[in-house]
């Protein structure tokens, strides 16, 4: 079986771009009686450092399942391709990374804005990631397909790589 590259440079700002145009994230956890939950949640508009950061209430069904269970994945979709991050996540009580993160869309979930008693932050330290990256507007794609589909050949609609953070 082949290693898993590491990440490089191009990797990097790859996933970067993909995180920054989908803004929202699956986060996906284990329950603590085995079950996967997967829920939307926004990705906090920072660079992509090998962290990914967004707000939470704790206490949360998630927060338990990240408390029982703290391996997640987190996937993304955008127009820049598609991102599956696997990592530890871990619930932050930081009140100054939330004074660094807090934004006035944040303060629609806690109404007592981010002295709330209830905000959190969850960090899930990225340990690798699988990204489809396209920069091909969606009809270029589209006709690739169909072209392939005629040709009987596989369509080359973007680059595919796993990668290690």
């Amino acid at each position: 079986m082949q290693e898993t590259p590491h990440a490089t440079d191009e990797d990097l700002a790859r996933i970067a771009g993909i995180v920054k145009s989908a803004k929202i994230g699956l986060l996906t956890t284990t329950s603590p009686e085995g079950q996967l939950h997967s829920r939307p949640l926004a990705a906090q508009d920072v660079e992509f450092d090998g962290d990914l950061w967004f707000f939470t209430q704790d206490p949360s069904e998630k927060v338990r399942d990240i408390a029982v269970h703290p391996a997640v994945n987190v996937a993304f979709e955008s127009g820049k391709g598609y991102l599956s991050v696997a990592g530890t996540a871990e619930v932050v009580h930081d009140r100054a990374k939330v004074d660094e993160y807090w934004t006035p869309a944040v303060e629609a979930w806690f109404h007592e804005g981010r002295e709330d008693p209830t905000v959190a932050l969850i960090r899930v330290r990225a340990e690798s990631a699988e990204y489809w990256a396209t920069d091909e507007p969606g009809i270029v794609s589209a006709f690739k397909i169909a072209k392939a589909v005629v040709t009987r050949t596989q369509p080359d609609v973007g680059e595919n790589r796993a990668v290690e953070l």
